[in-house]
């Protein structure tokens, strides 16, 4: 099965085969500017697994951990559909709300909880972190 992300204007879009690895929640103060959410619900792919269709235009950044991540983005709407980090080679992150799939796996994990807002409910949640952790 495939999955489509796109950006708002559908210019950019990412098709990802098959189930994500991870679905998870980030609640670092990047991702919450990243996405404009202060609930960044994200979807780890295997980046032999996605194919990228549009232009794009990149905005790199060094991580919380030291290295840098690169956030791909539409040049005409400005959404951000895909990111990667030096951390994870082989890896996609792709923002699960660019899939406006409401059948999209839920998260399993949440990270850098010490920064979430207060609101958000976690109950459905498994695993809780209260910083970053390595993603399989």
């Amino acid at each position: 099965m495939d999955r489509t992300a796109a950006c708002h204007c559908g210019q950019l879009k990412v098709i990802a085969s098959g189930e994500p690895e991870r679905v998870g929640i980030c609640n670092c103060r990047a991702c919450q500017r990243r996405t404009g959410s202060a609930v960044p619900t994200n979807a780890y792919y295997l980046r032999s697994t996605v194919r990228i269709e549009g232009e794009c235009k990149r905005y790199e950044r060094p991580a919380d951990s030291g290295r840098n991540v690169r956030c791909y983005f539409c040049p005409d709407c400005g959404s951000t559909v895909y990111w990667e980090g030096d951390i994870y080679p082989t890896i996609y992150g792709i923002a699960v709300g660019a899939f406006a799939d409401s059948s999209f796996p839920a998260p399993t994990f949440s990270i850098f909880e010490e920064l979430m807002q207060p609101w958000p409910q976690m109950d459905s949640i498994a695993d809780h972190y209260q910083r970053g952790r390595i993603h399989t």
